[in-house]
């Protein structure tokens, strides 16, 4: 749930609307992402004004309305903040202003009321979702015709008070991947250092209430300030946690929820990366077969598993670059990932035929780095994942037996990312949400929608968590690939839209056929 931005993956060819990240983007990458301090110019600043009131009860010490005027960079849209505190255990505490972005209705006499996104990541932005117009692409026109499509960045992220740390520290993190004893041991320090740093750095004491249970309520005081008496909800990737959690604290106030690449917050150490692993080697075949039966891959005819091992070899020797930069096996697999979202099976195979015909000696020098121009501060939405996750290795024994599991699991992909949500966060606190199974009770029926073959979001998730909702949700399946289902398909898409619309529910075991990618 990671990318050229670190907590986006890039736009799909289908109108983009896949929601980022899995767990985000690699660290790596969510580094170079995160070194931008919030500018005044981002989405959130505004231009003239109009306040929505809410006749509907939010949670105590929720702000009341919100005032919306022009964006600043795109005066089509409009933007607002809410008032809302930090700590939701201490109500009149200390606040900050949630960020907000919305489009009204393109037919106001059909329109159904508010439509809130929620955004993945961890660290996605709402508000770039709704601000700049091929943005809204994600959204079909029957929706915006029918609905005010509202989203927002989630605390701690974005324009919403985001967590801040030194730019320097963020720039030392340790390898994703760790070899040794000491080498754990460095990043459990690091960890401790870099949590203390960013508690520092954030303000308005934000940094350790920035987890999913904290957005749920700022979720209800966005459905109240909006003046709606129950929740239009459309999740994706990492926001399907929010409305899960939404629909288990207020299982009342859902009018429809949709939770498209759907999380699975259940799972221990053992189970989350066994279940990740097998999502990502299951893209990955599916890439392979593809490329066996279709000649607009540059790779077809070849033994694909025995050129990608050569990569996996060169990169593991330090002999593997890509743009001027050394690719560890992490790298590796991160980078073949964020090209099996879409999924992107033609540049795929052109990436790894141009890695396999060249060398480090052919690729010249990285450029050198330079932090003349570059913020004190960065951002960190990662933290709200190690917020949200307890996933504990005790040593580095215990790692490496972790390790040699996912290798059996994922022969190919033997590095994913979701080691990373495992080493960023070793040594973290308790969290105040640890995983569960779903208790939903007295809801409306909620909509997951997952592919098949998600590299990100597997299709394992899907299932379990539908068997955890039983009567209170309904999977629907897209037979294809990539993360994300709504744009994949116009027989998926219509599904999502009737069910919000119109509240209708498909059948149990329904499914809508795979539309395979351009070549």
């Amino acid at each position: 749930m990671v990318n050229g931005q670190a907590s986006a993956v890039r736009s799909g060819r289908r109108g983009g609307g896949r929601c980022a990240v899995a767990w985000g983007a690699a660290l790596t990458v969510l580094v170079s992402l995160a070194g931008a301090e919030v500018a005044s110019g981002q989405p959130g600043g505004v231009k003239g004004a109009e306040v929505s009131g809410a006749p509907a009860s939010g949670p105590a010490g929720a702000g009341s309305h919100i005032t919306w005027k022009p964006c600043e960079e795109d005066a089509s849209a409009q933007c607002g903040a809410l008032s809302v505190p930090v700590d939701w255990d201490r109500p009149d505490g200390q606040r900050f202003d949630l960020r907000l972005a919305r489009r009204k209705a393109t037919d106001p006499g059909a329109r159904v009321g508010s439509l809130v996104f929620g955004p993945g990541g961890p660290g996605d932005s709402g508000v770039e979702r709704i601000v700049g117009k091929g943005n809204m692409s994600r959204f079909s026109d029957t929706l915006r015709s029918r609905f005010d499509v509202v989203s927002f960045d989630p605390r701690g992220v974005g324009a919403s008070n985001p967590v801040r740390c030194s730019q320097k520290l963020l720039a030392r993190r340790p390898p994703t991947v760790i070899a040794s004893q000491a080498a754990f041991d460095a990043t459990v320090t690091y960890n401790r250092t870099l949590r203390e740093d960013c508690r520092r750095h954030t303000e308005n004491g934000l940094f350790d209430h920035v987890g999913t249970l904290s957005m749920v309520k700022d979720l209800d005081a966005i459905r109240a300030a909006l003046g709606e008496r129950s929740l239009t909800f459309h999740g994706s990737s990492y926001g399907t946690l929010l409305g899960e959690q939404y629909a288990e604290q207020y299982p009342q106030r859902v009018r429809a929820l949709t939770l498209e690449s759907v999380v699975d917050h259940s799972l221990g150490t053992r189970a989350f990366l066994g279940t990740q692993a097998a999502a990502l080697q299951d893209s990955f075949d599916e890439f392979v077969a593809w490329c066996a039966r279709s000649e607009s891959c540059v790779l077809h005819g070849s033994d694909v598993r025995a050129l990608w091992a050569d990569l996996l070899n060169r990169a593991e020797r330090g002999q593997l670059q890509h743009d001027g930069t050394a690719l560890t096996p992490f790298d590796l697999n991160v980078l073949v990932m964020k090209l099996l979202y879409d999924p992107e099976w033609a540049e795929l195979g052109r990436l790894l035929q141009g890695l396999s015909q060249n060398n480090a000696e052919q690729e010249g020098p990285a450029a050198e780095s330079t932090d003349q121009d570059e913020p004190a501060l960065g951002a960190n939405p990662f933290e709200v994942f190690c917020q949200d996750w307890r996933l504990p290795v005790s040593n580095y024994a215990d790692y490496a037996r972790q390790l040699h599991r996912i290798a059996g699991i994922a022969p190919d992909m033997r590095y994913p990312r979701a080691l990373m949500s495992v080493s960023a966060c070793l040594g973290a606190p308790e969290p105040n949400n640890p995983q569960h199974r779903l208790r939903v009770h007295h809801s409306r029926p909620l909509l997951l929608t997952n592919a098949v073959h998600d590299p990100a979001a597997g299709y394992n998730w899907a299932t379990h968590v539908a068997e955890q909702l039983g009567d209170h949700a309904v999977l629907h399946t897209y037979q294809g690939w990539g993360h994300g289902t709504y744009t994949s398909s116009p027989c998926a898409q219509k599904v999502v839209d009737d069910y919000l619309i119109s509240l209708k529910v498909p059948a149990r075991g329904a499914s809508c056929p795979a539309v395979e990618p351009a070549g």
